[in-house]
């Protein structure tokens, strides 16, 4: 296995697909923006893989993820910003400097990973950026303790890490108790704004209900996104299970009747519950 080989081979085929020239024009057009739902596309496909067990396609995702790094190294190259080695470089310097009890002194490995380092050493991290953005001349738009927190993450894993970070502080509920009567009451006000029919009103409401249950979810270490697909996929299958009785019945979903199709969505959940 040759990976140093393998990777400068894909540098290649990225710098022949962005040649103005010579390279692809789908390729050559793209920017960092036009990019980004790409990237984000195939960060799920690859949890997607990771999720049905399958190597064979994680292996192929992880390539394409990849590649989105490679397409995004050599855009940066070619406006003289950075480069694949700077961020191969930047993130193993990272890992060492965040490892001390694998990759420090004899001492540091003697020690351990110990009580609040890790913490110590991303807080430092966090200083050296700022001093290093500063001399580039760029400016800090985010001050406050959680405006670290991507805008861009997905909504829920956003309300996750924001809990989480207010947690460290000793902003949480002490007893998961707490949060279901929060989310008890979330739900009268969410009735109270559906009464009013304010469209916006609603909306808030709905929002601060999905927000106390990830709170909830946190305090039992369940993660929101992976209970919500997990539920996803429960509910295709009990779908599917109607979809195809109705098709052996020699009906169909559109033919069928509401009351047909919950009949038959009990008969999926009690298989499941019997297996």
């Amino acid at each position: 296995m040759k990976p140093s080989n393998e990777i400068n081979r894909l540098l290649e085929i990225m710098a022949a697909l962005r040649h103005p020239e010579t390279g692809c024009a789908w390729d050559v057009e793209q920017n960092f923006r036009s990019i980004a739902p790409y990237t984000l596309e195939e960060v799920y496909e690859v949890l997607d893989a990771i999720e049905r067990d399958d190597k064979d396609d994680l292996r192929e995702e992880l390539g394409d993820l990849l590649l989105q790094v490679v397409f995004h190294a050599r855009m940066a190259e070619e406006e003289g910003s950075f480069d694949f080695a700077d961020v191969a470089q930047t993130v193993s310097d990272k890992m060492i400097r965040r490892h001390p009890h694998v990759f420090g002194t004899a001492e540091e490995k003697s020690r351990g990973l110990t009580p609040g380092a890790w913490s110590r050493i991303k807080s430092e991290e966090k200083a050296e950026r700022s001093l290093r953005r500063q001399g580039m001349g760029i400016e800090e738009e985010n001050t406050g303790y959680l405006d670290d927190i991507p805008r861009t993450f997905p909504a829920l894993l956003r309300a996750l890490k924001i809990q989480l970070k207010a947690s460290k502080v000793g902003f949480d509920w002490n007893n998961p108790a707490k949060v279901l009567e929060k989310i008890e009451e979330e739900i009268s006000e969410l009735k109270e704004a559906v009464k009013s029919g304010n469209a916006d009103h609603i909306q808030e409401e709905f929002g601060d209900l999905i927000f106390s249950m990830v709170n909830l979810g946190r305090h039992y270490n369940i993660d929101p996104e992976v209970a919500l697909m997990q539920t996803n996929d429960k509910f295709l299958r009990r779908f599917h299970h109607i979809e195809q009785s109705l098709n052996q019945a020699g009906s169909s979903l559109n033919d069928a009747s509401l009351d047909e199709m919950e009949a038959l969505w009990v008969e999926a959940k009690h298989t499941e519950t019997e297996k």
